[in-house]
């Protein structure tokens, strides 16, 4: 009588292996496109509530009769925009996060969102309340931004 082995044979182990790096091969680069989409999401989505939190801040000034736009300094009281939003946004140089590249001067102030490594530049301008994409050569800043 005869012994049975249940085991794998060569063929069907390397075929089962090139069958793993093909979906890996497939898999990966969709994986580094849906970060950088996540990443814009986020991205739109920090820029629609800063621009309603100024918009917000703005009527509210505007009830007790004053009407002036909230500083550049003071938008940025407790984190960056802080002084809109409930909780500021903590000032990082990693992806997906924002920067702050302030001077003293309270008519402007600028920021920078980085998304997969580069940075689109965005300014707000206490004159208009305007927080606007200032990188127009750059594909993200019509990504953010429509």
């Amino acid at each position: 009588m005869q012994k049975s082995h249940y085991a794998f044979t060569m063929i069907e182990l390397v075929f089962v292996i090139v069958v793993l790096g093909i979906l890996a091969s497939v898999a990966i680069p969709k994986l580094a496109a849906t970060r950088t989409d996540a990443e814009i999401t986020k991205g739109r989505s920090d820029i629609a509530s800063i621009r309603s939190g100024i918009v917000t801040e703005r009527q509210a000034r505007l009830i007790t009769g004053d009407s002036n736009y909230i500083s550049g300094i003071k938008l940025n009281e407790n984190g960056l925009f802080g002084g809109v939003l409930m909780y500021g946004v903590a000032d990082s140089t990693k992806a997906g996060h924002w920067t702050s590249t302030n001077t003293d001067t309270n008519a402007t102030a600028t920021y920078n969102f980085n998304v997969a490594g580069t940075n689109v530049g965005f300014t707000y301008t206490q004159s208009t309340g305007l927080f606007v994409c200032t990188t127009s050569s750059d594909t993200f800043c019509s990504d953010l931004t429509n």
